[in-house]
């Protein structure tokens, strides 16, 4: 049988760290909700550009309809997000490099200067945060916030 008192320590220790991840959760809300005034965008907009960004830095292509998946809207809607970012410079529309009948879409440098503009000082300061942990604790950190994303991503 579990020791109750280290029962309950643990059970600090996860409320504790879950609180610490909703406290980040809505210090990024308010950062990209003040990306989003800045650049003139609604939250789908935004919401799109973060999604490409993450997958460019995984090397994954990005299909119209992996943004409507993405976001849980049509895929008309989706039309005319990626039309009013294409129409802003954000995006381009590109053949799929193997499906000649399909198309990805990309960043364009404009999107990575303006996200660069708006988030370089954020990230300077995460950067700085992160290098005061050692390689082991970085990589349960990872480890932690890598699951919790798998755990509150539903595929519908």
């Amino acid at each position: 049988m579990a020791d109750p008192v280290s029962t309950f320590d643990r059970r600090a220790a996860v409320t504790q760290s879950l609180r610490a991840v909703q406290t980040l959760s809505d210090a990024l809300d308010r950062m990209h909700s003040g990306m989003k005034g800045d650049m003139d965008m609604n939250a789908s907009d935004l919401a799109t550009l973060r999604m490409l960004t993450i997958r460019e830095h995984r090397g994954q292509m990005v299909s119209p309809h992996d943004v409507a998946t993405h976001l849980r809207i049509s895929t008309a809607s989706t039309t005319k997000l990626i039309d009013r970012l294409v129409a802003s410079g954000h995006l381009e529309r590109r053949p799929h490099p193997s499906d000649g009948r399909a198309r990805v879409v990309v960043l364009t440098d404009k999107s990575r200067r303006e996200f660069f503009q708006h988030f370089g000082v954020h990230l300077g300061a995460m950067r700085e945060i992160a290098d005061r942990f050692d390689d082991a604790e970085l990589e349960t950190v990872t480890r932690f916030m890598d699951e919790l994303t798998e755990a509150i991503t539903t595929e519908d």
